[in-house]
């Protein structure tokens, strides 16, 4: 295993924007991070080509009502990443590598409390185990317009993404719930926690750009959720996705960024009442924008997304899910750097799930959350959640979660 995962690194290690832009900031380490330069260390690897980036993340929430049975747990995240310009370390000119590892602590279920189909927070993973989460090395060429990037890869750090949605806890703010749920045996597409070996190819000029990715088609192990495992066994086989948008996006400028999508596995899905082959496949559609920007910061104000995906009817338990949000950067006076927030997601049930359960015809959630700046290296985040339907299931009652997040940068 550790040779595979080693060759893996090395021969795969393929960001749709460059880890190292031409005009970057010089991180201040001191003012941003709890734990500093160390020493002078962090300058001295950046200036070889390095950054090291730690951060903490501890969810407490509590199920107070309605869903399966009240219950509270604390779920936790650590997470290192390495970004590493090779230009600067060897030579290798527009050459990026990036490592992504990440440990979890904690495996009780704060959904097994809420019962909700799409999830309630979105570092959940049932386990408590350390793995590499992303591997990769990409090449850009054309004036960095056209990037190769190949290795261990998940599709949701570059496809079906908007960043106003990044606020929320619910899983499906992240990848979405419609598409979460695919794959094979419901393993899901290689999204956080785990990466896939794949390939992905961009190409972007004047704010337009498309982009595709290959994918195997089972992250993992799914028998053995610990460590890492990369593996590309007989019938994993592939995912492809493809999306097209445009996205004139910059940090500290208004949000502008439109896209669609398509998917489709190699592997046939089972119909959920005849067990024969279907197609897996589905699209989706996303827009995010700078609704209200305020006189002088255009980073502060109003913003908004909206998200809208479908796949196989005949397939799964949702056939589509859609969810929109607003989030308002600077609220008070003073406070420049808090978001507030609410959002809703709809997972609507499909026709043969309905025709197998006692089902509702949809799952609704909403949260609201406001997440306070009181340093550059540490925020603290209160939400609330109201689950209607949950797992789109009549027996069960609308579910109230409350809780808080934790973060923090090392």
């Amino acid at each position: 295993m550790t040779k595979r995962l080693a060759m893996a690194i090395f021969f795969g290690l393929v960001a749709s924007n460059s880890v190292f832009a031409e005009e970057e900031k010089v991180p201040d380490w001191n003012a941003e991070t709890l734990s500093g330069n160390w020493g002078g260390a962090r300058s001295s690897l950046y200036d070889k080509g390095i950054t090291v980036e730690l951060t903490h993340k501890s969810d407490m929430l509590a199920n107070t009502s309605g869903g399966v049975a009240r219950g509270a747990v604390v779920l936790m995240n650590s997470e290192a990443a390495v970004n590493m310009d090779l230009g600067k370390l060897a030579g290798w000119d527009a050459t990026t590598a990036f490592i992504q590892y990440h440990v979890q602590h904690g495996n009780k279920s704060i959904n097994n409390y809420a019962g909700s189909f799409a999830g309630v927070d979105n570092i959940e993973t049932g386990t408590s185990t350390g793995q590499f989460y992303q591997a990769w090395l990409q090449k850009n060429s054309a004036d960095d317009s056209l990037s190769v990037l190949a290795g261990l890869y998940a599709i949701d750090s570059e496809f079906y993404v908007t960043e106003t949605s990044g606020l929320f806890l619910q899983p499906p703010y992240g990848m979405s719930a419609e598409m979460a749920q695919t794959g094979q045996n419901g393993d899901g597409p290689p999204v956080f926690p785990l990466g896939a070996l794949a390939v992905r190819v961009k190409y972007a000029s004047s704010g337009y750009y498309v982009q595709g990715a290959l994918t195997d088609g089972i992250p993992g192990n799914p028998n053995n959720p610990q460590g890492t495992h990369i593996r590309l066994d007989k019938g994993d086989g592939s995912l492809a996705v493809v999306e097209l948008g445009i996205n004139t996006s910059e940090e500290g400028k208004p949000f502008n960024k439109t896209a669609v999508g398509l998917w489709r596995y190699s592997a046939r899905a089972a119909d959920l009442v005849t067990g024969g082959p279907r197609r897996d496949e589905g699209f989706y559609v996303l827009a995010e924008r700078t609704l209200r920007a305020e006189q002088g910061d255009s980073a502060q104000g109003l913003s908004g997304f909206v998200r809208f995906g479908t796949v196989n009817k005949d397939v799964y338990q949702a056939d589509w899910s859609g969810s929109l949000g607003l989030i308002y950067q600077g609220l008070f006076d003073g406070r420049d750097d808090d978001t507030a927030g609410i959002a809703v997601t709809t997972s609507h049930a499909s026709s043969k799930h309905r025709q197998l359960n006692a089902s509702d015809s949809s799952e609704t959630m909403v949260e609201i959350t406001y997440r306070a700046q009181l340093q550059p290296w540490l925020s603290v985040q209160p939400l609330v959640q109201r689950i209607f339907n949950p797992n789109m299931d009549a027996a069960l009652r609308d579910a109230w979660v409350a809780g808080m997040r934790l973060e923090v940068a090392f």
